[in-house]
């Protein structure tokens, strides 16, 4: 379970998730700018969506989750400004996106007005 304060930072364009612990950090560091090293979470999709890497700090190492969906894409989340390099989403919707459940579009919109 991931503590609701945890900051949880999401990459708005697709990488090649090719890239193992180091070349994430690096963009990390480079592109979100951003320290991997603060113990927040930071998500990577791969072009089709239907990919998702997540890297971490845990005080001794990097860690980092890989999931593939068999059916379907990942919901995305998109950025609220036009050339942001990130979004930052919290522990609930990090749990929804990870199952695969697709929420409506209007619920998407009244969520990204309220915060």
């Amino acid at each position: 379970m991931i503590p609701a304060r945890m900051a949880i930072y999401v990459a708005t364009e697709r990488l090649d998730l090719r890239r193992s612990f180091d070349g994430l950090a690096g963009v990390v560091r480079e592109v979100l700018r951003e320290d991997p090293l603060s113990g927040a979470l930071f998500m990577f999709f791969n072009k089709a969506a239907d990919r998702v890497k997540i890297l971490w700090w845990d005080r001794s190492g990097y860690c980092l989750l890989y999931k593939r969906l068999e059916r379907g894409t990942f919901r995305v989340p998109h950025a609220r400004e036009p050339g942001a390099k990130r979004v930052t989403i919290e522990a609930a919707e990090l749990g929804k996106i990870l199952e695969g459940i697709t929420l409506p579009p209007s619920k998407q919109r009244a969520r990204a007005l309220a915060a």
